[in-house]
This record gives C-alpha cells, structure tokens and sequence, in this order.
C-alpha cells in the first residue's frame, strides 16, 4: 500500500486530493500506467507527463525512480518562481 497525492490541476481532474494504493508497481511509471488503466480521469490526468512532477516521500525523483521502501508519492505540475 502506498500513500498517492495529487495537487493543483492534477487533484481538478482526478477529482480527489489523496488516496491509499494498493499496487505491485516497481517504479513511478508503472504506478502511472496502472492509475491510467483504472477510469478516464487518471488517464486525463497523466496523459503528459512532462506536465507533472513527482516525489517520493516529499524528495523530487524522475518517473523511473523505484518504489522501494515508499510511503507516499505526490504528482504536482511544475512549481514556477516569482
């Protein structure tokens, strides 16, 4: 089991902030591919990903980072500065 948040668009379009898991995912990719294949939200969601960020346990990693030993996993877009 594994602990997924989404903020900003992404949370809009999936429609919910967070969401206990259960998966068999080894890396970040294949729990995208796996959330993309359960409705037509997660797949609008993730359907870019050079759209999104991601980090695992609060750490920005890359989609083909494991999911070894993770507890939580955040998509975000891209923070921009001011």
């Amino acid at each position: 089991m594994i602990e997924v948040m989404y903020f900003a668009w992404v949370r809009e379009r999936i429609g919910i902030p967070r969401e206990t898991v259960e998966t068999n995912a080894k890396t970040v990719a294949e729990l995208v591919e796996e959330l993309r294949a359960r409705e037509e939200r997660y797949d609008v969601a993730f359907s870019d990903l050079s759209a999104l960020r991601v980090a695992i346990d609060q750490d920005l990693t890359e989609f083909s980072a494991s999911l070894e030993g993770a507890r939580e996993v955040a998509f975000f877009p891209p923070m921009t500065g001011g």
